[in-house]
């Protein structure tokens, strides 16, 4: 997919996303066209086009946190204040989205559609409830459960480090499979 395609297709959604996350008219293009070089700089990386929209969101989210990261205004240090080299953090995300892909694989059929629609290909709740057929309060718990399901699975067989931002700097397999714990039911007595 080149960047015109892209740019084609997923602009307006992108622009929408992104005014609707940050509610600052005058910041919506800035950041909207940091999201489009940095998915210019990063397509020729993307394996599966299939994923390309979940991924444009994805750089739409980060984009819209780093703009704001930026935009915290802070007073200047002292030249007494000594700053220390942190160490670059590596990136385990590839790997645990890698894992979790695997996890999902594994859950019941309405979990997985419903997490693979509402997720993966971006679709809303309301969406998926009228696709499915069901209520919108189902569709939710749908999506809930099945985001609930993944977690225990993940929990269960890899250890997980995120930083204070939610990013994943530490990810290790400690069981080949996954166990789906089930919780025992509440007992009113």
């Amino acid at each position: 997919m080149n960047l015109e395609t892209l740019w084609d297709e997923y602009h307006e959604h992108v622009r929408n996303f992104v005014r609707q996350k940050t509610n600052n008219h005058t910041d919506v293009e800035d950041i909207v066209q940091n999201v489009f070089l940095k998915a210019y700089e990063g397509i020729a990386l993307l394996r599966d086009e299939e994923k390309v929209r979940a991924w444009v969101f994805q750089i739409a989210r980060n984009s819209i946190t780093d703009h704001f990261r930026k935009g915290r205004k802070t007073g200047e240090l002292s030249d007494a204040v000594h700053i220390a080299e942190e160490e670059p953090v590596p990136d385990c995300s590839p790997e645990a989205a890698s894992g979790m892909m695997s996890i999902l694989a594994r859950l019941p059929d309405k979990y997985r559609e419903a997490l693979d629609l509402v997720e993966l290909k971006g679709m809303s709740q309301k969406q998926l409830s009228e696709h499915l057929d069901i209520s919108y309060s189902g569709a939710k718990s749908r999506v809930q459960r099945g985001r609930e399901l993944v977690k225990e699975m993940m929990v269960s067989c890899c250890e997980i480090e995120a930083d204070r931002y939610g990013n994943i700097i530490d990810y290790r397999v400690v069981l080949d499979e996954p166990r789906r714990t089930r919780k025992k039911p509440n007992s009113w007595g």
